[in-house]
C-alpha cells in the first residue's frame, strides 16, 4: 500500500473511481495541525482537471502503468490505428487520449501508456522529438539569423509551426513533441 510520501508527478492515481495523473505536488506544514499533502490531478479517462488533499500519511492508489512502444498506422472514421511493435495487435484510441495528434505521421514510432489491471491504453505519447519535413514555407533570406524573428511553415502532416526565416520548404526540421515548437534543421 502506498502513502501520500509515495506521490511523483506522472503518477496516475484512482481516485473516486477515476484515474488522475497527478501534474504537481506539495506539502503544507504549519506549527498547531498535522502536515497536509496536495496536488494538482489530471484526468487520464476524463477531461476534468482538480486539486486534492490528503493528510500526511494517508493510503493513496497508485495504478501500474506500462510504457509500450507501438507504432501509428492510420486515422480512419474509429479513431487513430496503432500496431504492437512486438506482438502486432492492433489497437484503435481515440483522439482526446493523444497529446499533439498533429505530430502523427503514418510509420510514426511511440508509446502507449498501458493500464496494467484492465489492459486498456489511457494515453498515447510522442517521443521527445520528430523529424519532419517542410513541405510549404514563404522563402527565407539568407543570412538573416540576427534576429529571433519566426515564419509559419507547413510540415508534411498538415500542422503548422513557427520556423526561423532561414528556413525552406522541403528541408527536415526537428520538432519537440512538448511544445510544438522548432528545435532546429536536420541534415539529409
Amino acid at each position: 500500500m502506498a502513502t501520500t510520501a509515495d506521490i511523483r508527478n506522472g503518477m496516475i492515481l484512482k481516485l473516486d473511481n477515476a484515474l488522475y495523473s497527478v501534474v504537481e505536488f506539495g506539502q503544507n506544514k504549519t506549527a498547531r495541525a498535522a502536515a497536509k499533502v496536495w496536488a494538482k490531478l489530471k484526468g487520464v479517462d476524463n477531461n476534468r482537471s482538480i486539486e486534492h488533499t490528503w493528510n500526511s500519511g494517508d493510503n493513496i492508489f497508485p495504478v501500474r502503468v506500462e510504457r509500450r512502444p507501438y507504432q501509428f498506422l492510420y486515422k480512419d472514421d474509429s479513431g487513430y490505428n496503432f500496431m504492437d511493435t512486438s506482438t502486432f495487435d492492433q489497437i484503435v484510441v481515440g483522439e482526446n487520449m493523444i497529446d499533439r495528434s498533429e505530430l502523427f505521421k503514418d510509420g510514426q514510432d511511440c508509446f502507449v501508456l498501458v493500464n496494467t489491471e484492465t489492459e486498456q491504453p489511457m494515453s498515447v505519447e510522442l517521443p521527445p522529438n520528430v523529424v519532419m519535413r517542410i513541405t510549404y514555407t514563404e522563402p527565407g533570406m539568407k543570412g538573416d539569423t540576427a534576429t529571433r524573428t519566426l515564419k509559419p511553415a507547413t510540415i508534411e502532416t498538415g500542422a503548422t509551426v513557427m520556423v526561423p526565416l532561414f528556413v525552406d520548404a522541403d528541408e527536415l526540421i526537428r520538432i519537440d513533441t512538448k511544445t510544438g515548437a522548432y528545435i532546429e534543421r536536420v541534415k539529409e
